[in-house]
């Protein structure tokens, strides 16, 4: 077992801990209702990220921009991009320790996986929410704020990662899981980065990193990003959406299988007709936690769909989004040219 690491930011000079940058998307963190006992009937997005630092104690110098003011459910591709050359333009700069992003939590693990994907960065890029309104009584904001500036400011702490209700979450791994309690997060098996102590950091296994495919990949109009979309197997699937997304123009489909990565059997043999016909497809599990085990005495299939290993379903939808850009980089920079 991996032995803790314990970090005390209480214990760093003030001038040693550099500038956080906090980024503004809007969600629930900056969200209002009516009534400060109604948890759920309120509208996100109502106040600046500026505002929702006002008053907050620091050792760091923070700086704020506001990318976006939306409810996370309508997070789009421009919004993506735009947040990735602004994360891109900050992480240039030496003097930034770390860069907070304030985000809904609706797809808050779509944007860390994607920004984990693009970047892999070598200093903290730490999303952050909340699962009330900045109005409610029981508002986590305000602490989730705190522990993902604290964790923007650890001494070499890297990666993107996600801080809500005290835990680190990997931007590789991070799930929600529950639509309505404070901690609705988990990183299923692979299990959290670290913990947030009272101003301690208490780490538990290393930051996350990948091979970034890097910002130079997106394309410049959301228009021109791989369309891929995600079917479910179950009983009774129909095989009729796939020919139908396969007409539209879709790119890549994600099938979220049952089980160990089991897919119907009428569904199997479309979505392996579409890959034939030059669909990119990837086969993730429906089940929440846990990787799709490939047996050590299966015979090789070559037209077997490929596995997306321990990814989601939404986080495989994004990968091969991004395999697809890659793969298409060379061909656009030609045509650009």
């Amino acid at each position: 077992m991996q032995r803790a690491l314990v970090i005390d930011r209480n214990a760093a000079q003030i001038d040693d801990l550099g500038t956080v940058v906090v980024l503004g998307t809007g969600g629930t963190i900056a969200g209002t209702a009516a009534s400060a006992t109604d948890n759920v009937g309120y509208r996100a997005a109502q106040i600046g990220v500026a505002e929702l630092l006002a008053g907050h104690d620091s050792n760091a110098r923070l700086e704020t921009e506001q990318i976006a003011q939306l409810d996370s459910k309508d997070m789009d591709f421009e919004v993506w991009r735009r947040l990735a050359e602004r994360v891109a333009h900050h992480l240039g700069r030496p003097e930034v320790a770390g860069i907070v992003i304030t985000h809904g939590t609706d797809t808050l693990e779509e944007t860390a996986y994607f920004l984990h994907r693009i970047f892999s960065p070598t200093r903290p890029v730490v999303l952050t929410g909340a699962m009330r309104p900045a109005s409610s009584l029981q508002a986590d904001g305000p602490q989730n704020l705190c522990d993902a500036i604290s964790v923007a400011t650890t001494p070499g702490a890297a990666g993107v990662l996600v801080v809500l209700a005290a835990t680190v979450h990997g931007g590789d791994a991070v799930r929600k899981v529950h639509p309505y309690r404070l901690d609705a997060f988990s990183s299923g098996d692979a299990g959290p980065v670290a913990r947030v102590e009272e101003g301690t950091l208490r780490q538990l296994r290393p930051w996350p990193s990948c091979e970034a495919v890097g910002l130079h990949v997106l394309p410049l109009a959301a228009a021109d990003w791989p369309a891929v979309e995600i079917v479910t197997s179950g009983s009774g699937a129909r095989v009729e959406v796939v020919p139908a997304l396969v007409a539209t123009g879709v790119r890549g489909i994600v099938v979220a299988a049952t089980g160990n990565g089991k897919v119907h059997r009428d569904l199997e043999a479309a979505l392996r007709k579409a890959r034939s016909a030059g669909t990119a497809v990837l086969r993730s599990t429906r089940c929440l936690e846990g990787p799709i085990v490939a047996g050590e005495f299966e015979a090789p299939d070559a037209d077997a769909l490929p596995s997306a290993g321990g990814l989601t379903p939404v986080q495989a939808r994004i990968e091969l989004m991004l395999r697809l850009m890659v793969a298409a980089h060379p061909a656009r920079q030609a045509r650009e040219t």
